[in-house]
């Protein structure tokens, strides 16, 4: 198979929650722990930092990355879900992984992924970990597909794991309180290994503390802890919490047997994107007019790209916007500027919201805009409307923000 054919296979023949959702959801490690034996367990071959959270784990994790990079690490990096190329997932020191080895992993274990029914996500789990460890990374930053017990990640025992925060997203999975749900993303707390927490939340706060106590883990609250932030190359305002979170989770692993200087802390931050390739955070597409595309897709998440927003100096706002189909809108919408002009779309995947449905929704709700049929024709009619003192955004979803990146 070509490495187009391999994906393909990948996408369609299995399970995947970004295309189905719900029904790719499995409540149990079974297959993972499976898998992970029949590889000779990659995963006990390097050092890890296990990163869950619901919003900022992955700007978090490229940030680790890149400042581990910096100090001179060997660097493995996993995430996702991937904007325009599934090699985008699996990473070291910033190169994708591969065509050749996707190809060749695929080829080789294809039989036992179709024998045991494998989901998408599980198998990419063990490709990346089968890669970190062929290629001798010194440390791999791997970050939660969805929740934290139950995720095909959650067999490491990394040398710290961090929680970045905790909001209502993925409710009809993880629960429908932040109680419930802070539950399920300190399943990635492990005996005697630290934690670090990124946001104190009253609803939380007991959660990881008694999860903690449970596991004899040390816990950290990087907000309380940290004062002095660094400079980054990502400008969304939110990402000053992330960036707190990173620099107690340095911290921490700098008290084990890690040699990352301040310099080593100012140069990673700084470099991010150019470390890592990280793209769609507060990511500036153009100017004159200004176009500015966010991944921010849930309701704590948007709460501050709005807010930035709207600190924007322009004219005319227009908002190119799409959703899944299984995300609360009513409970965005609060968020959202009425005084805005809307270009409704629906993101190319199966799960994607139908456009028209989602102008229902905001036009009931005294909203104005119109449906496009595409991401890329909204964008284009944005642009062909907007002046050049008038701000254009997109965003809604990652899917949306990957068709026009």
């Amino acid at each position: 198979m070509t490495y187009q054919d391999t994906v393909n296979w990948m996408f369609k023949q299995l399970p995947m929650y970004q295309n189905q959702g719900k029904t790719a959801y499995k409540a149990n490690l079974d297959n993972t722990l499976l898998l992970a034996k029949y590889l000779n367990h990659p995963e006990d071959k390097f050092k890890t930092i296990h990163v869950a959270g619901t919003n900022g784990k992955g700007s978090t994790s490229h940030m680790l990355a890149s400042i581990l990079q910096e100090a001179g690490y060997k660097v493995g990096l996993y995430t996702s879900p991937h904007l325009k190329d599934f090699r985008e997932r699996i990473k070291i020191n910033g190169k994708d992984v591969s065509k050749q080895f996707v190809i060749g992993f695929i080829h080789k274990h294809k039989s036992f992924f179709e024998a045991n029914s494998l989901s998408f996500f599980e198998m990419t789990v063990g490709m990346a970990f089968d890669y970190f460890s062929r290629k001798k990374v010194d440390i791999a930053i791997i970050e939660v597909g969805m929740g934290g017990r139950l995720d095909s990640t959650n067999i490491i025992t990394p040398e710290v794991s961090v929680i970045t925060n905790i909001g209502l997203d993925h409710t009809q999975f993880l629960g429908t309180t932040l109680e419930a749900i802070a539950v399920e993303k300190g399943g990635i707390i492990k005996p005697n290994i630290p934690v670090v927490i990124g946001e104190t939340q009253i609803e939380t706060q007991s959660v990881f503390k008694s999860l903690a106590k449970k596991n004899h883990s040390e816990i950290y609250f990087a907000d309380h802890n940290i004062d002095k932030v660094f400079e980054s190359d990502l400008k969304g305002f939110y990402q000053q919490r992330n960036i707190k979170t990173v620099l107690q989770t340095i911290k921490v692993i700098n008290s084990k047997f890690f040699n990352i200087s301040d310099k080593n802390l100012k140069q990673g931050l700084l470099n991010v994107v150019k470390n890592t390739g990280l793209k769609g955070r507060w990511q500036i597409l153009q100017n004159s007019p200004k176009v500015i595309c966010d991944t921010a897709h849930n309701k704590e998440g948007l709460k501050y790209v709005m807010n930035q927003l709207l600190n924007e100096n322009f004219n005319q706002l227009h908002i190119v916007f799409g959703v899944v189909n299984d995300k609360d809108v009513d409970s965005i919408l609060p968020l959202l500027p009425k005084e805005a002009i809307y270009y409704f779309c629906r993101p190319n995947l199966p799960r994607g919201l139908d456009a028209t449905k989602l102008h229902d929704v905001f036009v009931s709700n005294g909203f104005k805009g119109n449906v496009y049929q595409s991401v890329e024709e909204a964008l284009n009619s944005a642009k062909q409307y907007a002046v050049t003192d008038d701000l254009i955004y997109v965003g809604g979803s990652t899917f949306v923000v990957a068709e026009i990146i």
